[in-house]
């Protein structure tokens, strides 16, 4: 096995994991619908920094994927 081999797959390794990662760091579609039928008090600053992390997460998983989907792409060439 050669050392490009290994090293791209070491890479798409990880970039699964990332993937997996990231998606189940993700608050559910539906989190945010419970507090809008209870009525819980939020405030607009208070709902912004909140999504902030979520919204990183979300960007950041397509390009992860794409990495993976590359990786292996690459792979099944070699």
């Amino acid at each position: 096995m050669s050392a490009l081999k290994i090293v791209l797959t070491v890479l798409q390794l990880l970039s699964g994991l990332a993937v997996t990662a990231i998606v189940l760091m993700q608050s559910g579609k539906s989190a945010g619908l419970s507090g809008a039928i209870s009525g819980g008090a939020e405030t607009f600053l208070s709902k912004g920094k909140a999504k902030t992390w979520d919204e990183k997460l979300a960007k950041a998983t397509p390009w992860f994927a794409l990495a993976f989907v590359v990786f292996t792409f690459v792979l099944n060439l070699i």
